[in-house]
């Protein structure tokens, strides 16, 4: 019985010893009885029927999402920490050594309610687990951060649209405590508020951040501290030269291309202005669709509706030619007329009339057209056989001059006046334009 007492013994004192040895056995100790958490009320606010508590902020700007101009709002990511100052939490520490916790420790202390004023929708990350962390010094200071994603609105105005500059803000306020119980300050003054140099945006440049405060009043709750996150964002124009400026310019110079068109060429000019307008409300039509419905005018709608305009005005240039041009044919018509009820009209003038091409002066019963082009051919042909001749022989040896002549000859005054008027109106349209919104 004396050595299994023995034995027993020895083993119990082996084991006890290997258990020392082994720290992971040992049970550590909690925090919440470190800091001491249930000997306090957490649900009041540190230094509670005194003096507000003072609690600072300062933000990281980690990248700028989103910027919609239909939704009028803008989407930031950023890390926002919270300092403050509660006793309570305070401990005992040799080396000074601050404790750092997750997100698990923040629903059994307080911590400061702070909220997005204007917010559509927020959320703190949580891959892989809360992005949430929590230090407490010795002392009882205790910094509080968090990484969060947020989208707010942001008050736009675009009448210089594309050429504008937003001013956007995210603001900061606590819910629930008025400046009597709590006071809102940047930690570190225009410092607090820091941005990563790489943040980058398609259609905006960031030209600065800022930090302010202010206060904001409400009726029935009073007055409360206020923070501001400022940033200014400048359009890149590039894109929208090239979308919408560009083809805008190039519709109105080719509508210009027929005040050089022959004046009788009527369905080349017609089709050419159709095609231009038309092109030019699918422009108008794209940037539209693109933009919220605001009850006031762009600047991007000035320039395209002004080049609208513009091409409107080729064509209704035309349409008073071809007018005066009709005009001007009857009363030649009518002086040169003869008796037999025939008609002597030039080349040009005939083709505006049956369609068909003509060498020489035809003679024309204007009264019917059955078949223009045979019967005029033929008649040509049996009456004026000499006549033809010559002209051919003519007409091949200069024929770059007397295609040129023709067009000279067949010009409107109109057009003349079209074509040094409608350019140097537009530039000077331009000009005006680039240089009042630049």
């Amino acid at each position: 019985i004396s050595y299994l007492f023995f034995l027993f013994f020895k083993h119990s004192k082996r084991e006890i010893k290997m258990r020392k040895l082994d720290s992971t056995k040992v049970r550590p100790l909690k925090s919440e009885q470190l800091l001491h958490i249930e000997d306090h009320d957490f649900a009041l606010r540190p230094g509670f029927g005194g003096s507000p508590i003072p609690v600072g902020i300062d933000v990281q700007v980690e990248s700028i999402d989103s910027i919609s101009e239909v939704d009028m709002d803008f989407t930031m990511t950023l890390y926002l920490r919270h300092y403050w100052k509660d006793e309570r939490l305070s401990f005992r520490s040799n080396k000074n050594k601050s404790m750092t916790f997750d997100g698990r420790l923040i629903k059994k202390i307080w911590v400061p309610d702070v909220f997005f004023v204007h917010s559509k929708r927020s959320f703190i990350h949580d891959t892989t687990v809360e992005n949430i962390m929590l230090r407490v010094y010795p002392d009882g200071n205790v910094l509080f951060s968090l990484r969060i994603t947020v989208s707010a609105m942001c008050f736009m105005d675009f009448s210089r649209f594309p050429l504008d500059t937003q001013n956007c803000s995210l603001e900061l306020e606590s819910y629930a405590y008025n400046e009597d119980d709590l006071m809102l300050y940047w930690k570190h003054g225009n410092k607090s508020l820091s941005t990563d140099e790489h943040i980058s945006l398609s259609q905006f440049f960031i030209e600065e951040f800022s930090a302010s405060s202010g206060l904001a009043f409400y009726s029935s709750t009073g007055w409360y501290n206020r923070l501001f996150i400022n940033f200014a964002l400048r359009r890149h124009i590039f894109f929208f030269v090239l979308q919408s400026y560009f083809p805008a310019m190039l519709m109105v110079m080719l509508s210009w291309v027929s005040f050089w068109i022959d004046r009788r060429a009527v369905p080349a000019r017609v089709s050419l202005g159709i095609t231009t307008v038309l092109t030019m409300s699918t422009i108008m039509t794209g940037v539209s669709a693109s933009m919220p419905q605001v009850s006031y005018i762009k600047a991007v709608d000035v320039y395209l509706w002004i080049s609208f305009l513009f091409v409107f005005l080729s064509v209704i240039e035309y349409a008073a030619v071809n007018y005066l041009t009709t005009i001007e044919e009857r009363k030649q018509l009518k002086k040169r007329g003869k008796a037999s009820g025939m008609y002597s009209i030039d080349a040009v003038q005939a083709m505006a009339f049956d369609g068909c091409f003509h060498d020489t002066d035809v003679d024309m019963d204007l009264s019917a057209f059955p078949d223009p082009c045979e019967d005029n051919e033929t008649r040509t042909s049996e009456t004026n056989i000499s006549n033809v001749d010559m002209t051919r022989l003519k007409r091949k040896r200069s024929l770059k001059g007397n295609v040129g002549r023709i067009i000279l000859q067949n010009n409107h005054v109109i057009d003349t006046y079209s074509r040094i008027i409608f350019p140097s109106v537009y530039i000077v349209f331009n000009f005006f334009y680039w240089g009042l919104y630049i």
